[in-house]
């Protein structure tokens, strides 16, 4: 091999092992999040952690050997923690807590979902409520999103972990804190529709107190939405 074919080699693995490190780094980046909250809740599900919420924010340990008030079910909580944990809200003055797969979510009132300039921020703090729909309490659509950008690169940066509502199923509990005071609902249904799709948002005045959690799907993309829908309990 001459040296003039050396030096192309090389540069052409050079080039080769910059587009593999590179296209790593894009598939980490876009679904490591989605990966990281999968292998927490497949970890809550072996060792048989149970998160219920407090019935206040006042709820203290009940036993400090088998039962642990903590803020949000993080990793090190579900590897190592006890087996029975107790949920407190971030902010008590809008919360949402998911005791099935372990969320703890500050939630920001009034966010417009058609501007990205404005939810974008707000999705790295935690979760948006939809400007024009209900709050807690109310007879209407009360519509929760923490859908992500549209930049591969940022799709994974956007509370990831929303990506865990594909695992709620019929019966199971959520519950919003809203201005100190608790709300409780059931999961009645879930279903995938297109992002266009925006009747819950622009329809909210229904009458009828229901609360809509919404996220990207499939988890790490932007393609379509997965809507998550409670009931009053």
């Amino acid at each position: 091999m001459t040296r003039k074919e050396t030096i192309r080699y090389i540069i052409i693995q050079s080039i080769g092992n910059f587009l593999v490190l590179f296209a790593i780094f894009g598939v980490l980046a876009t679904f490591g999040p989605a990966l990281y909250y999968e292998a927490q809740y497949r970890i809550i599900q072996i060792r048989g952690v149970h998160f219920s919420v407090a019935l206040s924010t006042q709820q203290t340990t009940v036993n400090k050997q088998q039962t642990t008030s903590v803020s949000s079910g993080g990793f090190a909580d579900v590897l190592s923690g006890p087996i029975e944990q107790i949920l407190t809200p971030i902010d008590p003055l809008f919360n949402i807590l998911i005791p099935k797969i372990g969320a703890n979510a500050r939630v920001f009132p009034n966010v417009d979902p058609a501007n990205q300039d404005a939810f974008v921020p707000i999705l790295q703090k935690g979760v948006a409520h939809s400007q024009g729909t209900f709050f807690p309490g109310q007879a209407g659509n009360i519509y929760l999103f923490a859908h992500s950008t549209d930049n591969f690169w940022d799709v994974g940066r956007y509370n990831a972990i929303f990506y865990l509502l594909k695992d709620l199923s019929k019966g199971d509990e959520v519950v919003v804190f809203f201005q100190n005071v608790r709300h409780n609902y059931l999961v009645t249904d879930s279903k995938i529709i297109n992002p266009q799709e925006v009747s819950y948002i622009t329809k909210a005045e229904t009458g009828k107190e229901l609360l809509v959690l919404q996220t990207c799907w499939p988890p790490g993309t932007t393609w379509q939405r997965l809507m998550v829908f409670a009931e009053p309990k």
